[in-house]
């Protein structure tokens, strides 16, 4: 499993999040199989996002797409977008497992 981590600053998180639920880059078509979108507890204006996809090939084609889109709304809704694309290796889960928003 690939995971493409996405991290930038946003002005208004609530302003970014609606762009971000407006998928401008088609997410699931892309490969996305799920997402995760976070904030740190100290830092409420960032942003972080998993997305997660079965190839290497779909993380970067979507990668591409999104940086088309960073560049039209750099220093507007979100600031320094950085990124990488992770491998997962290994994955446990402990206790009942439960959905959560």
């Amino acid at each position: 499993m690939i995971i493409l981590q996405i991290e930038h600053p946003v002005p208004d998180f609530d302003a970014w999040k609606k762009a971000f639920d407006s998928d401008p880059v088609r997410r699931e078509q892309s490969g996305v199989r799920c997402y995760r979108v976070l904030r740190p507890i100290d830092k409420p204006n960032v942003a972080m996002v998993d997305l997660e996809f079965d190839g290497l090939g779909e993380a970067e084609a979507l990668l591409a797409a999104m940086q088309q889109v960073w560049r039209r709304v750099e220093g507007t809704i979100i600031e320094s977008p950085r990124w990488r694309i992770v491998e997962v290796v290994e994955t446990r889960a402990y206790g009942p497992s439960r959905t959560t928003a």
